[in-house]
């Protein structure tokens, strides 16, 4: 079979009909071996008898969730293709001869755009159309170098192998974003073809909720891009604490008319630690990612899984960390030949100071490092 047309539905009884019609007309005028198959999360509605009585094929999804059905079904697709659509009535599936022409040309994934194809009116909310998909498509392009300019469009046609290769595994709505992010990561062939978008034919309110879906996109995104959230913003922090906190530990140090003392030591401490921890909480989920099949593993994980990170990064922790106790020492000393009064020196607050943050930056260092060292261990997929 050359193709299989994917809908998703949860009680579309009310436009599912007109969509298999739209989609079995185009099957005889294209003149191709092909099914509609609709993947069904639940419905309550009658949808189901709806479908198979108009000879679309039905597949029961008991897992809830608009990426669990759409999984589900591109799994059980019989087609060497599959284009897959809402079946709310909203797009066209009498005009998917574009979509056809790319997969058969070799495409891996392509996209839908509405914005190119032409948005009529009421179709989409104001806000999802000038704010949340223009967003969050800039966004995922910026991050990701996606090749789209609709990232959430749902009318898009992939080769069923590319959609094995890719191992999506989110079960909501950021399956759209992943299936985008993924093919790019993944270096797949993505083109986009205009598409429109009409009104749903639908009488009760839409199962998308543009706010908190719209969210749910963007926190994938970022998620999916420890770079752009952990490691960038870690190492800016920790820059910038590091260029403030090595001349205060030295002593005051005036900017222009204002001056710093050991106040402005213990931020810029504080930023110090929080931007090393935002750099190995980056790693980390860059490797728990690459583990689960959620993020790209990459040569340097690769290197990192087979180095002996764990010995490094503990005897580097270790160090940091007697280095600490022994500044601190130290400074109980100096306390001590004070008569153990109030901390007033500010060179002794420096001391401190030293000492603390040393004994953080060893105890981060060390925990990352048993972290990473018990991602690194070797496993076999599905089990001994």
């Amino acid at each position: 079979m050359k193709l299989t047309i994917l809908m998703p539905c949860l009680d579309e009884a009310e436009t599912l009909a007109a969509c298999i019609r739209k989609a079995q007309r185009w099957i005889a005028r294209r003149g191709i071996a092909a099914e509609v198959l609709i993947a069904d999360n639940g419905s309550r509605d009658g949808s189901q008898a709806i479908a198979e009585s108009l000879g679309a094929r039905v597949l029961s999804v008991a897992r809830r969730g608009y990426g669990a059905a759409l999984a589900a079904g591109a799994l059980q697709a019989r087609g060497e293709y599959v284009i897959m659509g809402d079946s709310d009535d909203s797009y066209d599936f009498g005009r998917l001869d574009a979509f056809l022409d790319r997969l058969e040309a070799g495409d891996d994934l392509v996209m839908g755009n509405r914005f190119r194809g032409g948005i009529a009116p009421g179709a989409m909310p104001w806000k999802n159309r000038y704010i949340g998909n223009p967003v969050l498509s800039w966004i995922g392009r910026l991050l990701f170098k996606c090749p789209v300019g609709d990232f959430h469009c749902g009318l898009r046609g992939f080769r069923r192998d590319a959609f094995l290769r890719m191992g999506l595994r989110t079960t909501g709505m950021e399956f759209a974003s992943e299936m985008v992010i993924k093919a790019t990561l993944m270096k797949l062939r993505i083109s986009e073809v205009p598409t429109t978008l009409s009104p749903d034919g639908r009488s009760r309110p839409p199962h998308l909720r543009p706010w908190r879906d719209g969210w749910r996109h963007l926190r994938f995104m970022l998620l999916f891009s420890p770079r752009w959230l952990f490691w960038l913003p870690g190492l800016a922090m920790l820059s910038g604490a590091l260029a403030l906190y090595l001349p205060l530990l030295a002593g005051p140090l005036r900017l222009g008319r204002v001056d710093l003392d050991v106040h402005s030591l213990l931020y810029a401490q504080a930023g110090v630690v929080l931007g090393l921890a935002a750099m190995s909480f980056g790693l980390l989920v860059r490797m728990v990612g690459a583990r689960e099949g959620l993020l790209e593993d990459r040569a340097l994980l690769r290197w990192l899984r087979e180095s002996p990170a764990l010995e490094v990064g503990g005897l580097l922790g270790a160090a940091l960390l007697t280095a600490g106790l022994a500044w601190g020492l130290q400074s109980v000393h100096a306390w001590g030949q004070a008569g153990f009064g109030p901390l007033g020196p500010a060179s002794l607050v420096r001391e401190v100071s030293a000492a603390i943050t040393l004994c953080s930056l060893g105890g981060l260092v060390l925990l990352t490092a048993l972290v990473v060292g018990f991602l690194s261990l070797p496993t076999a997929e599905g089990g001994p």
